[in-house]
């Protein structure tokens, strides 16, 4: 049990002017609406179009459901302390919060990793995606992202969790992170950091790997493919996915490639705004650029919505 002599943390954000802060909630609350709808729209579409009931776009669903949920166990908090007069957050209330944010970001990473594997199926045994790659094994390989993230979380949880915080009780940043977490620690935090230190290599790493392996094997199989117009259609499937790996791991591995208590955590703040906050709304409009299908789909829902309201009208 956590015998902390602090019982609140508080959380420093940005440290801006009245109007300034006001003016960067506006931006970031337009932001996070913009995400929200947009991954909302998303889970609509596949959910009420038929023909996208397939592992590919209950892959991309899921990906949005987990957006909703990563930027929402940081975000509100954040708009919250821009331009309230209390930046102030319960110890358990810290911790839950990077519970929930590991939660999700690994999530992201075994997700991503699963989506690679449905488009090397796709692209290297188009003939036998049908029965690899079903509805019911897709539902599973989410299942089991899910499950290894909260598996391998669990022994960090549980270190921070029996932490003590005796002062001080400032975190120079406008999210509980794990580094920034452990330095207001008054125990030994030595154990903790090697566990998280090994997770955070293995899984960032472990599937960067299986990522790059995957799109190793569906370039060799493209470069095989005799017609340009087969080879810039079989690109074309994998386009979104790559664009978002790349935005994700240029983000992740800058901030996490440098997992000491002893960095200066403000240096971190612009680039985690980036994928907290900017990336999650840049993802959906990635993936329906790129996708004629959820396009068609959106037109379709956006022309029976004006025709119901054109009826209800006349």
């Amino acid at each position: 049990m956590n015998k902390s002599s602090i019982s609140e943390i508080i959380l420093l954000g940005f440290s801006l002017k009245e109007d300034s802060a006001i003016y960067l909630f506006i931006f970031f609350f337009l932001i996070y609406i913009l995400s929200l709808v947009a991954n909302v729209l998303i889970i609509i579409l596949v959910y009420s179009s038929k023909h996208l009931h397939c592992p590919m776009y209950l892959l991309v669903a899921n990906f949005s459901f987990l957006e909703i949920c990563y930027t929402s166990v940081t975000v509100p908090k954040m708009l919250a302390d821009l331009i309230g007069q209390s930046r102030s957050i319960s110890i358990a209330g810290c911790i839950t919060q990077y519970h929930f944010f590991s939660l999700c970001a690994a999530t992201e990473h075994f997700l991503l990793v699963t989506m690679a594997y449905d488009r090397y199926v796709a692209i290297c045994h188009p003939l036998r995606y049908g029965t690899i790659m079903n509805n019911a094994f897709c539902v599973q390989l989410i299942a089991a992202c899910w499950s290894i993230s909260a598996l391998s979380l669990t022994i960090p949880a549980v270190s921070v969790a029996n932490l003590h915080f005796c002062g001080p009780n400032t975190i120079d940043h406008f999210f509980c992170e794990f580094n920034p977490l452990l330095k207001l620690s008054c125990t030994d935090t030595y154990t903790a950091q090697f566990i998280f230190n090994c997770l955070a290599w293995i899984i960032i790493f472990g599937c960067l790997i299986c990522i790059a392996i995957s799109y190793m094997k569906i370039i060799s199989t493209v470069i095989k493919i005799p017609s340009s117009h087969g080879k810039r259609k079989a690109f074309s499937t994998c386009t979104s996915h790559f664009t978002v790996v790349g935005i994700f791991y240029g983000t992740v591995i800058f901030i996490y490639l440098r997992p000491t208590v002893n960095v200066p955590f403000h240096q971190n703040k612009v680039v985690s705004v980036f994928y907290i906050v900017v990336t999650p709304m840049l993802n959906p409009i990635i993936y329906s650029f790129n996708n004629r299908l959820l396009r068609k789909a959106a037109y379709k829902l956006i022309e029976q919505r004006l025709l119901k309201l054109v009826r209800k009208m006349y």
